[in-house]
C-alpha cells in the first residue's frame, strides 16, 4: 500500500492514467521503503511524483542497425553498459563516485531529451567487498581490544571474500547511490536482478519483458545486474550458441540480450579502453578502429581482459556483434578517461567519432583513417620525383581545367540549382560556389605559374655549413607532410591547393562542403588524372564520407596540418576542435582603409571603391574606413560619401565619428565587425598614430591599406601596423596568392610563426638539417680531443634559373 501511495499523484496526473502491475511496483518499491534517511526519500517522491511524463513516438521502425555514426542521434531506446572498469576505483574495492556521478548526469540528459534509458551496471561485487572488508576489520579489532586490554590495533589478515557473498552485500548499497544520483535530476529509477534463467524460461523473459517496457513507459531507468548472489560460476564455452542465442555469462552477454530482447536502438559498452584495437592497446602497432564490421574479427588480436570484471575485449565483440545482428547498433568505448568520461555518453549519440562503432555498412570508398594513410604513403612518394615531373602533373592538370570546361560547368550547374532550389546558401556564397570559363581560364594561368616557380621548392638547400674538418651541415626544404584543407561553396579552390600540394610535394585531404559535391567531384577527378602521369594518384585525397569536421580534426596522427578556407565562424570552429594539429589561417579578415590629410583626391575613391565593392564576400574587402578629422566636411569626404552611397554600400558610424554628425547613420555596435557584404563602419583618428592604434585594437591583423602622398607618412604606416599584409596607395583586395605572383594560395594566415600573409609554396615547406660526415663523434671535440669546431658558412649551390 505504501508503494501505491507514493504513485498516487502520477496515476492521478491530468489526462494520465497508468495500471501499474506488481511487478513494476516491486522494482520501484525499494524507493520508497522507510530508511535511516526518510526526508531524502521523502524528497524523492515529491521530485518524481511531479515530473511531467512525455510520449515520444520511435524515430525509426526497429529491424536494422543504424549505417553511419551520423544517424545515432536519432536513437530513441538506449542500453548504457557500464562495466567493472568503469564503475569500481583502481584499488577494486569501491566505486569510482566521481566518474559515476558524470555518468548518471549524462543518462539523465539523454532521459529528459525524451528518450528511454537503460543501465546495464557492474559494481555490486566491489561495492560488497569494501563493505565485507570495513566490517571484518571493524569485527576483527573489537574481539583483540577485547582480548588484550588495548584499543591498538595489529597487523590483522583479511580472509578471501567470495564474490557471491560481496555482491549480496553490495546490492543494495549500490542501488541507493544510483538512485540518490538520478533523484537530483527528478528522475526516478528501478531495480532489476536477472540470471541467465530468466531468458531460456520462456514465461519469465514475457515477465521481464512486460516489466522493463511498463517501466521505460513511466520515465523511468531501469537499473540491470545480473544477480551475482545466486548466479552460478560461467560455463566453459557457453559464450554464444548461435544467432537467437547468448547465455548470460557476464554484463556483456547480458547488455547484448537485453538490448535485443527490448528493441534496443542503441548499445553503448563502456570499458577502461577507447574501443577496439586491431591489436593489444599498448603495443606499438596497436591502432583504434574506428568502425568493425562483422567478418572483421580475423583481422583483431585480443589481449587479456581487463583487471576486475568477467568479460574481455573478445567477450565486447562477440556480445557486439549478436546485437548487431538483433538490429541494435553497438559503441565500444573509454567510460574511464578523465578527459572524455564526462561527456562520452553524449557525444556517441550526438555522432561524434569515440571509440569502435559497430556497423553492418561496409562503406563503398576508402575510410578517412585509410585516406590519410593513402595520402601520406602517396606524398613521400611525390615528394621522392624530380622537380620537372611535379611541374609536369600541374602543367596537366591546368590543361585539363581548360579542355574538361564543359563537363567542369555541368557538373557546377547542378550544384547551383541544387543550392538555390534548397534556399539555404546566401548570395555571396552563392557568387563563390559559381564557376565560369572566365574563372577556369584564371585558374589555368595560375597553375602554370605554380608550375613554373616549383622548380626549386622542394630539397633546396638554404644554408650550408662546415661543422669541422670533413664534417658539413645543410638545411634543405622538405614538405609538410600531410595538409587537411576543409573549405566551403570554393570549388576552384580544390585545383588551386591540389597544384600547391603537389608542387611541395605534400600529401593533401581535401573536404568540400556539400553544396559543391558536383563539381569537386570532377575536379578531384581530373586532379587524380593529372597524379597518374606519375603513378602518384593517391597523394590527392577527397574525403566523401559523412566524417565531421570535428572527427577530421582529431586525427593528429594522420594530418600534419589543418588549413581552413571559408567563413570566420568555420575557422573558429576548427581552430577550437583541432587537437594537437597545428591550424594555419585567420578567423577574420578585418581589413583597414586610412584616408590621410594628404591623401590624393584621384586615388581615394578609386582605392575605397576597388577594397569595399569590387567582392564585398571576400576576406580581403575594406570593413572599416579610417578617415583624419581634418577630412570632415570637405569636398573629399563628399566625394567618398556619395560613392558609398552610388554602390549602395550601407554605413555605421564608429562612436567618434557619430558624435560628429547631428543626424548620424545607425552607430556601430562593435568595430570589430566582419561584415562581408556592402557593409562598412567609419571612424574617425586625429592622427596617423591613432589610426594605427586602432587597427592594433580593432582588426586581425589581415590587410590593412594608407592613402597618403606623403612618403614619411606612409613610411610610419608601414613600418608600425603589426599585420601580414600593409599596403600604399593600393586597393586590400591586392592580398591574394595570384596577384602576389605565387600561382595560388592555400589562404592567408595571420598566424606570428611559419607563413603569414598569402601561402603560397614556402609556406608549405618546412626543413630538415642533413649531416655528412666520416667516423666523427662528439668527444673528440672535448677539451682534451683531437678536432676542433670551425663552424664556416659554406656558399648555397647554384640555383637553376632556367
Amino acid at each position: 500500500m505504501l508503494c501505491r501511495a507514493a504513485l498516487s499523484p502520477l496515476v492521478r496526473s491530468p489526462g494520465w492514467c497508468f495500471v501499474l502491475s506488481p511487478r513494476a511496483i516491486a522494482a520501484i518499491s525499494h524507493l520508497y521503503l522507510p530508511r535511516h534517511n526518510q526526508r531524502l526519500r521523502n524528497e524523492s517522491i515529491r521530485c518524481w511524483s511531479s515530473i511531467p511524463f512525455i510520449t515520444m513516438p520511435l524515430s525509426r521502425t526497429h529491424g536494422k542497425s543504424f549505417a553511419h555514426r551520423s544517424e545515432l542521434k536519432h536513437a530513441k531506446r538506449i542500453v548504457v553498459k557500464l562495466g567493472s572498469a568503469v564503475v569500481t576505483r583502481g584499488d577494486e574495492c569501491g566505486l569510482a563516485l566521481g566518474r559515476l556521478a558524470s555518468i548518471v548526469e549524462q543518462v539523465s540528459v539523454l532521459q529528459n531529451q525524451g528518450r528511454e534509458m537503460m543501465i546495464v551496471t557492474s559494481g555490486a561485487v566491489a561495492f560488497g567487498k569494501q563493505r565485507l572488508r570495513h566490517e571484518i576489520l571493524l569485527s576483527q579489532s573489537v574481539r583483540q581490544a577485547l582480548h588484550s586490554g588495548q584499543s591498538q590495533l595489529k597487523d590483522m589478515a583479511i580472509p578471501v571474500l567470495e564474490a557471491r557473498a560481496c555482491a549480496a552485500a553490495g546490492q543494495s548499497g549500490l542501488m541507493a547511490l544510483y538512485e540518490a544520483m538520478f533523484t537530483q535530476y527528478s528522475i526516478c529509477a528501478a531495480q532489476i536482478l536477472v540470471t541467465n534463467l530468466d531468458f531460456h524460461d520462456e514465461q519469465k523473459r514475457r515477465n521481464l519483458n512486460g516489466t522493463l517496457h511498463e517501466l521505460l513507459r513511466m520515465n523511468i531507468v531501469p537499473i540491470i545486474n545480473t544477480n551475482d548472489a545466486v548466479v552460478p560460476p560461467p560455463e566453459p564455452n557457453s559464450d554464444l550458441q548461435g544467432v537467437n542465442v547468448i547465455s548470460v555469462k557476464d554484463n556483456d552477454s547480458l547488455a547484448a540480450r537485453l538490448a535485443v530482447e527490448m528493441k534496443t536502438d542503441l548499445l553503448i559498452v563502456l570499458s577502461d579502453v577507447e574501443g577496439l584495437f586491431d591489436s593489444p592497446p599498448g603495443s606499438d602497432d596497436a591502432k583504434l578502429i574506428d568502425i568493425f564490421y562483422p567478418g572483421d574479427q580475423q583481422s583483431v588480436t585480443f589481449g587479456t581482459k581487463s583487471r576486475v570484471g568477467m568479460g574481455g575485449m573478445e567477450a565486447k565483440v562477440k556480445a557486439a556483434l549478436w546485437a548487431l545482428q538483433g538490429g541494435t547498433s553497438v559503441v565500444i568505448a573509454n567510460g574511464t578517461h578523465p578527459k572524455i568520461s564526462g561527456h562520452v555518453i553524449t557525444d556517441i549519440v550526438e555522432g561524434k567519432k569515440v571509440g569502435t562503432f559497430f556497423s553492418e555498412v561496409k562503406p563503398a570508398g576508402p575510410t578517412v583513417e585509410q585516406q590519410g594513410e593513402m595520402a601520406r604513403t602517396g606524398g613521400r612518394t611525390l615528394a621522392a620525383l624530380q622537380p620537372e615531373q611535379r611541374a609536369e602533373i600541374i602543367y596537366r592538370l591546368a590543361d585539363l581545367l581548360t579542355d574538361q570546361r564543359e563537363e567542369i560547368l555541368l557538373a557546377n550547374k547542378k550544384d547551383l540549382e541544387e543550392a538555390e532550389n534548397k534556399g539555404r546558401l546566401a548570395l555571396p556564397l552563392l557568387k563563390r560556389l559559381s564557376l565560369s570559363t572566365s574563372k577556369l581560364n584564371s585558374l589555368a594561368i595560375g597553375l602554370r605559374q605554380i608550375a613554373a616557380s616549383s622548380q626549386e621548392s622542394v630539397g633546396r638547400v638554404i644554408r650550408r655549413t662546415r661543422i669541422a674538418k670533413d664534417l658539413d651541415l645543410e638545411q634543405v626544404t622538405v614538405p609538410i607532410g600531410v595538409l587537411l584543407v576543409i573549405f566551403e561553396s570554393r570549388p576552384d579552390c580544390l585545383p588551386q591547393v591540389s597544384a600547391l600540394a603537389i608542387a611541395s610535394g605534400n600529401g593533401l585531404l581535401l573536404k568540400g562542403g556539400k553544396e559543391a559535391a558536383h563539381s569537386n567531384q570532377i575536379l578531384h577527378h581530373l586532379t587524380q588524372e593529372a597524379l597518374s602521369i606519375h603513378g602518384v594518384k593517391d597523394a590527392v585525397q577527397l574525403v566523401n564520407t559523412r566524417e565531421e569536421v570535428e572527427d577530421l580534426c582529431r586525427l593528429d596522427k594522420l594530418i600534419d596540418l589543418i588549413i581552413p578556407r571559408g567563413s570566420s565562424q568555420l575557422v573558429r570552429n576548427i581552430q577550437k576542435a583541432a587537437k594537437g594539429i597545428p591550424v594555419m589561417g585567420h578567423s577574420e579578415g578585418i581589413c583597414h582603409v586610412y584616408v590621410d590629410t594628404d591623401a590624393s583626391v584621384e586615388k581615394v575613391t578609386r582605392i575605397i571603391r576597388d577594397s569595399k565593392c569590387e567582392y564585398p564576400a571576400a576576406c580581403n574587402a575594406l570593413e572599416t574606413l579610417l578617415i583624419h578629422r581634418d577630412l570632415l566636411r570637405t569636398p573629399l569626404f563628399d566625394q567618398i560619401i556619395d560613392m558609398l552611397r552610388v554602390e549602395q554600400v550601407k554605413i555605421h558610424a564608429g562612436p567618434k565619428f557619430a558624435s560628429y554628425l547631428t543626424f548620424s547613420p545607425s552607430e556601430v555596435k562593435s568595430l570589430r565587425t566582419e561584415y562581408g557584404d556592402l557593409e562598412c563602419c567609419i571612424e574617425v583618428v586625429d592622427s596617423v598614430q591613432e589610426a594605427v592604434e586602432h587597427i592594433h585594437k580593432y582588426g586581425s591583423s589581415h590587410t590593412d591599406v594608407i592613402i597618403t602622398e606623403n612618403e614619411k607618412t606612409a613610411e610610419f604606416f608601414l613600418q608600425h601596423v603589426d599585420s601580414a599584409c600593409v599596403f600604399w596607395n593600393a586597393s586590400t583586395r591586392f592580398s591574394d596568392g595570384y596577384r602576389f605572383g605565387l600561382g595560388a594560395e592555400v589562404g592567408i594566415s595571420t598566424s606570428r610563426i611559419h607563413a603569414r600573409g598569402p601561402v603560397g609554396i614556402e609556406g608549405l615547406l618546412t626543413t630538415k638539417w642533413l649531416l655528412r660526415g666520416d667516423n666523427h663523434i662528439v668527444s673528440d671535440f672535448s677539451e682534451h680531443g683531437s678536432m676542433k669546431y670551425l663552424h664556416e658558412s659554406l656558399p648555397l649551390p647554384q640555383r637553376n634559373t632556367s
